[in-house]
């Protein structure tokens, strides 16, 4: 006997049910709209990569992250696990021909083998947006606009979110001026990147491990209490022209910001829930070295990565599970098989109109109707009987006031 087969999805992969889609749309809604209030040209790319990209890019240890095989020529490719590395390939494809800065943006389907916590998945949609070939601080502006903007284009409040900042080039020299030379500094970026998920005393285990002293491991915790950005002309010039664009009420600083991606190089950032339930919403910085890690010239580059899992949950837990379910179009029926081609004809009519129209496809009785249309995304009902199509009028329910209207058939 067949073994019986599973009807659930792949483990850590989803299926988006018509329900799962409302939030899906709302969510990629917002991202599209944002991106192009804007700006930022859309682009996409294939869903594989090549491996070899993958590891210049990230490591060898990307292996054990990612989905990889061989096909069938023998090549080694991957399943993207994020869009950086995509974009720099395309960027460095076309970098003769393109005219920068760029402003590029994209949804694009993302997969990760890794142990799953909340908030994380090992397949999830990022909207990635990036700027390519501008060095002013007005590209990082930009691109935290946009983002912002999304979450409050989905429903949100600078209450309910905040956008932490911090600055790579800024530590650094934190960090040297302690007595901490800068070869150290990438083993140091590494180790605070954990914070949070790991005690500090494992975390001073790993700098120590990484070569640091006794008191160069107490000199970058001290760091760690830094509370002001004025010595640092870059976040000075982001929080001044910020407020300009009306959006810093969005955004503080954050010295434990570090993003431990060896590839970013100047401003860091990463956006969290003001109540502290789930993981980072989005995060991103600048990374002016990524081009020419690939072989290409050398480019400026600011960018985020957003995924749809966590601003998902947490649109459900601040605005309620069936909120994305919004209330539109109209549903017409009818009640027996004498009125279905007036009640095709209406609803042909009504789309013409500009509506959007779910007809029923078998009579049904008034109460049957005006139930399943009461839970469906029907904002309003019509439901032809007899006596309607013979007088040639009917009545336009709406489903929440209950107000009818007469209309002509």
């Amino acid at each position: 006997m067949a073994e019986k087969i599973s009807f659930e999805a792949p483990r850590g992969m989803r299926d988006f049910y018509p329900e799962d889609m409302a939030w899906r749309n709302r969510v990629f809604d917002a991202f599209r709209a944002a991106g192009e209030a804007s700006g930022f040209e859309p682009y996409d790319s294939c869903v594989v990569e090549s491996y070899d990209l993958l590891a210049r890019k990230a490591g060898e240890e990307v292996g054990e992250q990612i989905y990889h095989f061989f096909d069938k020529s023998e090549r080694h490719i991957a399943l993207r696990a994020e869009m950086t590395p995509t974009l720099a390939r395309m960027v460095a494809q076309r970098q003769k021909e393109l005219q920068f800065p760029l402003k590029w943006t994209t949804i694009a389907q993302c997969f990760r083998y890794e142990r799953m916590t909340k908030g994380r998945k090992r397949e999830h949609y990022q909207w990635n947006i990036d700027i390519i070939g501008e060095d002013s601080i007005l590209a990082e502006v930009e691109v935290l606009q946009a983002a912002c903007d999304a979450l409050i284009r989905m429903g949100l409040s600078s209450g309910d979110f905040k956008v932490h900042v911090s600055s790579r080039k800024f530590l650094g020299e934190l960090l040297q001026k302690s007595g901490i030379p800068p070869e150290k500094h990438a083993q140091v970026f590494l180790a605070l990147d954990k914070r949070g998920k790991m005690p500090d005393a494992e975390i001073a285990a790993m700098l120590k491990d990484g070569g640091l002293s006794e008191d160069e491991v107490k000199a970058t915790f001290a760091i760690m209490d830094t509370k002001s950005y004025e010595d640092s002309p870059e976040l000075k010039e982001l929080f001044r022209l910020a407020e300009i664009a009306g959006f810093a009420d969005c955004l503080e600083f954050d010295i434990s910001v570090i993003r431990g991606l060896s590839y970013y190089t100047g401003i860091v950032f990463e956006c969290f829930d003001t109540a502290g339930e789930f993981r980072a919403i989005f995060g991103g910085g600048r990374y002016d070295n990524l081009l020419t890690t690939i072989g290409g010239e050398p480019t400026s580059a600011v960018g985020l990565g957003f995924g749809d899992v966590v601003v998902t949950e947490l649109l459900k837990s601040r605005l309620g599970e069936k909120a994305a379910k919004e209330k539109k179009g109209v549903a017409v029926g009818f009640m027996f098989p004498e009125q279905r081609d007036a009640a095709l004809k209406l609803a042909a009519s009504l789309r013409k109109q500009g509506y959007s129209v779910n007809l029923q496809l078998k009579n049904q009785k008034p109460k049957k109707f005006f139930s399943h249309a009461d839970s469906s995304m029907a904002a309003k009902a019509v439901f032809l009987g007899p006596d309607d199509v013979e007088k040639g009028v009917a009545r336009l329910k709406d489903m929440q006031t209950r107000e009818e209207t007469e209309i002509t058939l």
